[in-house]
Formats: structure tokens, sequence, C-alpha cells
């Protein structure tokens, strides 16, 4: 009788979580995805309201942001390696990727998925309709572009048409 209690309650315990249900990994909580994206830095200038708007944007989308406000972009732009003609109003590093603009959530995303040899992705300028950019119903159509690591830039995905 001593050696059956034992086995009677691993068994027990054997059933019970047996039959506790799993959670398929296509329903994680919003936190278990947030935990699971890298970490968003975001430097703009603290007066910049589009670039509030974009990072709510990225929050909204999973992605856990650092703002930090600077005086002069210019410097941390030429650092991570952004194109002069790829340039707007906000810069972020994600991983080892920057992200320069008004880039949705869902292409960086992919470009964490894809993990490109590549430097970051760009929208340049600041088209209307862009995330962060909303203007009613209005929708510029614009690109973004994949910034390789030569330099050389070509079109990552496109928004609008």
């Amino acid at each position: 009788m001593r050696n059956f209690l034992p086995i009677a309650l691993l068994v027990l315990v054997g059933v019970a979580v047996a039959q506790e249900p799993t959670r398929p990994a296509a329903q994680k909580s919003e936190a278990a995805k947030k935990a699971e994206l890298p970490l968003l830095i975001v430097h703009k200038s603290e007066s910049c309201g589009c670039c509030e708007v974009w990072v709510r944007h990225m929050e909204q989308a999973g992605f856990k942001v650092e703002v930090h406000n600077e005086k002069n972009l210019d410097p941390i732009k030429r650092a991570m390696g952004v194109p002069a003609n790829g340039e707007s109003c906000h810069t972020a590093k994600i991983d080892r990727y920057f992200i320069e603009g008004h880039v949705p959530a869902e292409d960086v995303k992919r470009m964490l998925a894809e993990r490109p040899n590549a430097m970051g992705l760009t929208v340049p300028g600041m088209p209307i309709g862009s995330p962060g950019m909303e203007q009613g119903n209005r929708r510029d159509p614009y690109d973004v572009l994949l910034v390789q690591r030569s330099g050389k830039t070509s079109v990552y995905a496109h928004h609008g048409d």
C-alpha cells in the first residue's frame, strides 16, 4: 500500500496536466507578442507632433518604444547610415536596423522576420496618409525603401494606389 499512494498521485497529476488546455501560438497574448519584438528606440525633436503619432502607431502594433527627444538629429542619422536622400523627421533603431520616417509597423515586422542583410528601412519625406501623417481620407501613394549596406535602395513595400 505504501508504494501505491505515490503512484496514484503521479497518475492523477499527469491526467490533470494532460487535460490542461493549451493555447495555440497564434493566440498569444498581446503582452507575449510585445515581449517577442525588440525594443524600438526613437530619436525625434521634442516638438514633432507627427512623430508622436507614429510612436503611438508602433505601440499599438505591439512594439515597446523608448523615445529620446533630441536637439540635433543629424549626427544620429549619419551614425546609423541613413542616406541624405532618405531622411525624414525621426530616426529609430530596432535590433541592427534603422527605421527612418513614417514606416508602417507591418513593414518593420516583415523586415524583422526576413532579416535582410541591409541597414534599414526609410520613407523619405513625410507622405500624407503614412502612419503619423494621416489627414482624413487623403492617402498619397508612397514607397518604403530598403537601404542596402552599399547605400543603394530598393522598393521594399508600396502603399497606396
